[in-house]
């Protein structure tokens, strides 16, 4: 599945902040993820590693792997935002076309849990992503009906998520990581260790 972050990887310069509640992994306006809720999706994605073969696969692991995963959480949180504001909606119809059309890419259903391990989706996580892949395509769709050269598509999405970000005051809380606002990165503080997946001795 080798498209699945398409969409997501040009949205990913949101501005995080500091996050004040100590059980709080993320704020995104009247959302909270809860560091369980953050941790379970880790114990669903490392949960079906052990039943793949990941042996060729390249896939983050401790707090690369928290980071990754709140971020993708974060930013489908503030698409669905968008969404609500443009009164963009997502059918269950196009829902079942996007799909069929990852599984036509994929060769199948079957071939589903694999791609998702190597997409590094939780399976709870798989009609999130769609559904931002479907509000993206729409927003790019009423950008280009709107004269918004091609080129330029990725770049004013970019910028309404930055935008929408900013209004619902995205918080995360430091144990995450720290977000340098320059490389577009959330990275890892030294403090926070293994703070999130429990070591093994």
């Amino acid at each position: 599945m080798k498209k699945l972050f398409t969409v997501l990887t040009v949205i990913s310069a949101l501005a995080l902040t500091g996050c004040g509640k100590a059980d709080t992994a993320a704020q995104v306006g009247d959302m909270t993820i809860t560091q369980v809720q953050a941790q379970t999706v880790i114990n669903e994605i490392l949960a079906e590693r052990t039943k793949q073969d990941t042996t060729q696969m390249q896939l983050e692991s401790g707090n690369a792997l928290n980071r990754s995963q709140l971020r993708f959480t974060i930013i489908t949180e503030v698409f669905n935002e968008i969404a609500k504001e443009l009164k963009i909606t997502v059918s269950s119809a196009e829902i079942k076309k996007t799909r069929d059309g990852i599984y036509e890419q994929i060769g199948g259903e079957t071939e589903l849990p694999k791609n998702l391990v190597a997409a590094q989706i939780a399976p709870s996580n798989f009609e999130r992503y769609m559904r931002a892949t479907i509000i993206s395509n729409k927003l790019s769709g009423a950008l280009a009906m709107a004269g918004v050269a091609e080129a330029d598509v990725s770049a004013k999405i970019t910028e309404l998520i930055q935008k929408k970000a900013k209004q619902l005051k995205v918080t995360v809380n430091p144990r995450y990581g720290v977000w340098d606002e320059t490389t577009g990165e959330l990275n890892p503080e030294d403090s926070a260790g293994e703070a999130i997946i429990p070591s093994t001795n």
